[in-house]
């Protein structure tokens, strides 16, 4: 049986590439369904190069191919292909993650925990739920307990949770401003304009696996992924707990 029921969330959409992900495919399926009894759904842009072409022409600046290169054009856009999909599903929380995810921790039972908060939030949300760019809320905010912490930028867009009004403002919006940004800044943009609002869960839930080096080629000592791996742990634990504490 699904645990998504159990957990309060409609769908898991994850944000994928048509090609060349063989390799994560079979890690989110392992992952996630094997492991945790979680269904979820992979978005990706189309095979159809007219249809892709129309979803940026209606969703993205004219110049937007002169800012963005094709995989930050293209993941951008898979993202609002699941808000669209959400507003579709009529769901009430989805959850999107991008195909390198990682849990940290038993994520239905902390997952269970932040939809149980979010319920009491007002309406037009966006959940982080990973550390990517190793921002914490302050010590001393996080003493009362709790879970879900306001914050005024995202922290990048591998895994968020997302309401239903948060998508309809997000997807109205982009009719009257198009999308001039990658994802995780455009985010950004939409909390400054008041869009949508923000918050952070602490502690993390998710990792992603290109920041940590789980997606590297090899695991020999002489790979740059196991390097990757010492650095990203060293500085997580710095920024996590010292850092935190000296600044209390």
């Amino acid at each position: 049986m699904s645990k998504n029921v159990q957990i309060g969330i409609d769908n898991i959409y994850v944000v994928h590439g048509i090609t060349g992900y063989e390799q994560r495919e079979q890690s989110l399926r392992r992952l996630l369904k094997e492991k945790n009894q979680l269904d979820y759904r992979l978005i990706t842009e189309s095979d159809d190069t007219e249809q892709n072409t129309r979803w940026i022409e209606r969703y993205f600046t004219p110049n937007i191919t002169g800012i963005l290169t094709k995989g930050p054009l293209f993941c951008t856009l898979v993202h609002i292909l699941c808000y669209e999909q959400m507003v579709k599903s009529n769901d009430k929380f989805a959850v999107i993650f991008e195909n390198d995810v990682c849990f940290l921790s038993d994520f239905p039972t902390q997952m269970k925990k932040v939809v149980d908060e979010a319920n009491q939030l007002e309406e037009g949300f966006i959940i982080s739920l990973e550390n990517s760019t190793l921002k914490f809320p302050p010590l001393r905010n996080t003493l009362r307990g709790g879970i879900l912490y306001p914050a005024t930028s995202g922290r990048c867009a591998g895994a968020y949770m997302i309401d239903q009004k948060a998508a309809r403002n997000i997807l109205e919006d982009l009719e009257r401003n198009k999308c001039n940004l990658v994802v995780d800044w455009w985010h950004n943009d939409l909390v400054k304009r008041d869009v949508v609002k923000m918050y952070w869960a602490h502690p993390p839930l998710i990792e992603q696996g290109s920041s940590n080096g789980v997606f590297a080629s090899s695991m020999s000592l002489n790979d740059n992924g196991l390097l990757q791996r010492l650095k990203w742990t060293a500085q997580k634990f710095y920024k996590m707990y010292i850092l935190r504490l000296l600044r209390f």
